[in-house]
């Protein structure tokens, strides 16, 4: 399983993924998800990946091998960030048709998120099927693969105007919230915070097993959350709820 997270600011752009494609008893593989290209003062752009190993892999390689003969289109010669999306999505359905009589499951999905000079930073998430979304006021980050047990913290506290350093402390804690529960999410985490007009490679942190910064990140977040839980208002339910409820038909709920 994977997480991947990429949140679009004001500021900038975050990304965050973890590393784990295997968490078998006798078996614990990693991987890197997070891909960067891009030109100094043109163009920047950070790819995430979940899903088939090897279709994604294929995909990173497809992208590098497109740059490397500059061909006609790749993500050094598009225009709008749309299109960089839909050709990451031509390239995934392609290397999927090729295993489609296969009994596993290929499907892949991608998160691509940067700037292109002359435009502002967008992220754009990439289904299996090669179509994809957007950002937008309403919902300013994006996820795929275990998305669930991160998104509450999120939610909670993230803005458009949030600063790239509280977006990135959201996102870290997300991932340990995701860890907490999924056992086959796991790190190395990366960690890259993209400056908005910078054109520029984001800062780039990568957090080992061991590393100390998350274990604190873990003991603090788990403290707190158990101090505010304590500090909730007693339940006190009011006679008119309980008389409702036992006015309730004796076969309502059967």
């Amino acid at each position: 399983m994977t997480y991947c997270l990429a949140i679009r600011l004001e500021s900038g752009i975050v990304f965050v993924s973890d590393s784990r494609t295997n968490a078998g008893v006798d078996n614990v593989s990693t991987y890197s998800k997070m891909n960067g290209f891009g030109i100094p003062g043109e163009r920047q752009f950070v790819l995430l990946s979940s899903g088939n190993l090897a279709t994604s892999q294929a995909v990173v390689t497809q992208i590098r091998r497109d740059i490397k003969n500059s061909a006609e289109q790749s993500l050094m010669t598009f225009q709008l960030m749309s299109d960089a999306a839909e050709y990451i999505g031509d390239i995934s359905r392609q290397q999927q048709e090729k295993n489609s009589g296969s009994s596993i499951n290929v499907e892949a999905s991608f998160i691509i998120g940067g700037q292109i000079a002359g435009h502002k930073p967008a992220v754009y998430m990439v289904y299996p099927q090669g179509n994809y979304i957007t950002t937008s006021n309403d919902t300013i980050y994006l996820q795929i693969g275990e998305s669930k047990y991160g998104k509450p913290i999120l939610d909670r506290i993230l803005k458009h105007n949030s600063s790239s350093e509280t977006a990135a402390m959201c996102a870290l804690v997300s991932m340990d919230s995701t860890m907490r529960s999924n056992l086959t999410v796991g790190p190395p985490i990366e960690l890259t915070i993209y400056e908005a007009d910078s054109l520029q490679p984001g800062r780039y942190y990568r957090f080992e097993e061991d590393s100390e910064y998350l274990r604190q990140l873990k003991k603090s977040w788990d403290k707190h959350l158990k101090e505010a839980f304590k500090k909730l208002p007693p339940v006190a339910w009011s006679s008119t709820w309980d008389n409702q409820a036992e006015e309730e038909p004796s076969g309502q709920f059967s």
